[in-house]
């Protein structure tokens, strides 16, 4: 089996895995009312498309890969765009979200992106920007679920206040927004090399 055969198979099974979880935590976000859940639930949709334009796109030209790695890190601000829409949104709704499905589903969605980031790890040398955007999404989302689980065991146990899930809602759009940059660089980079 070739390089891009095991690319795409990973890659698939990561958008497979981001898409079902996407309808889990969007569920639970909206049913708590909570802002990471609602950021982090539009990061898993996110990780779904970018997955699947990764598979498309492996037998591209390099320059054509690098110009679809800017398309990547533009569509990575979708959720940061996102998440901050609704940060601000909570502040005319300030419902405290309940603690247990924000921290059940937050440890949910962290197991499912540590197999993602695993599944990647194998894989992100190759392709450049595209399996980096990927590795790169799923590793920061790993770290927004702790986060998330966090906010959970702070809000039940500590501050019962819309201020911890609001802090870590605004964290994880800003995470999503250096990913991109840094997608965004490796991109430009194999842009120059391809014309060089």
């Amino acid at each position: 089996m070739d390089a891009t055969t095991i690319v795409r198979r990973a890659v698939l099974a990561v958008a497979a895995l981001n898409l079902g979880y996407f309808g889990i935590e969007f569920a639970v976000a909206l049913a708590i009312g909570s802002v990471s859940l609602f950021a982090d639930s539009v990061d898993f949709l996110e990780d779904a498309s970018v997955n699947i334009l990764i598979a498309l796109a492996l037998r591209w030209s390099a320059p054509r890969r690098a110009l679809l790695g800017k398309v990547l890190a533009l569509i990575l601000l979708a959720p940061a765009v996102a998440g901050l829409w609704t940060a601000g949104e909570k502040f005319f709704t300030p419902i405290v979200p309940a603690p247990l499905p924000l921290t059940v589903t937050g440890l949910g969605a962290l197991i499912v992106n540590l197999g993602c980031a695993l599944i990647l790890a194998r894989v992100r040398d190759h392709q450049g920007s595209l399996t980096r955007a990927a590795f790169l999404s799923a590793r920061n989302d790993a770290f927004a679920n702790i986060a998330i689980i966090a906010v959970g065991l702070v809000t039940a146990f500590v501050w019962p206040s819309i201020w911890p899930d609001l802090i870590v809602g605004v964290g994880i759009a800003l995470v999503n927004a250096d990913a991109a940059r840094e997608v965004w660089e490796a991109a430009h980079e194999e842009q120059k090399t391809a014309k060089a």
